[in-house]
């Protein structure tokens, strides 16, 4: 684009003939600098990507765990802690999932070092972070889902669509 644009710039004045040649090409050049500093300071105020986060609890998603483990909806629980960098950088995928399964999974996100998330820590034996979790209230189900899993968002959709599929059998069967 700016190779472009320079192209242009000598093109007009190789043609642009005149005394005040030198005034006209430092025109030319300030409009240019003029366009393309207000394209970077526009691109770097919309741009969402550049948003830094520094750890995981910057991200806001999903719901809190009491709330979700009252539905009869099941859960889709990240167990984290804010000094894992895995758990830094598998946040933007745990993002994307949420948008995708915000009607199907509530989503909730757990600080493993949190004093008031102990007890359930506890329960479900962590051994490294990130851990993903679905955790079904409603049939009173646990799922590990693999770690191997949590780059490829392909593969995560799979195990995730695999569990509801189940379930929706589950509700078929009638209950006595």
């Amino acid at each position: 684009m700016l190779k472009k644009t320079l192209k242009s710039v000598f093109f007009v004045v190789i043609f642009w003939q005149g005394k005040d040649m030198k005034k006209k090409i430092f025109v030319i050049l300030g409009i240019i600098l003029a366009v393309a500093f207000t394209s970077a300071i526009t691109f770097a105020l919309t741009n969402p990507a550049l948003e830094q986060k520094h750890k995981p609890s910057d991200y806001k998603i999903g719901i809190k765990y009491e709330e979700a483990i009252q539905s009869r909806k099941p859960m889709l629980a990240l167990f984290y802690v804010d000094w894992c960098g895995y758990c830094l950088k598998f946040m933007p995928k745990y993002n994307i999932i949420s948008n995708v399964y915000k009607d199907k999974y509530n989503v909730v996100m757990l600080n493993a070092e949190d004093p008031a998330n102990k007890a359930l820590v506890e329960e479900v034996a962590l051994s490294g972070f990130p851990t993903l979790y679905i955790i079904d209230p409603k049939y009173d189900n646990r799922v590990l889902l693999n770690n191997a899993i949590y780059t490829d968002l392909k593969k995560l959709r799979v195990e995730l669509d695999r569990y509801l599929r189940i379930r929706g059998l589950l509700d078929l069967v009638p209950v006595n």
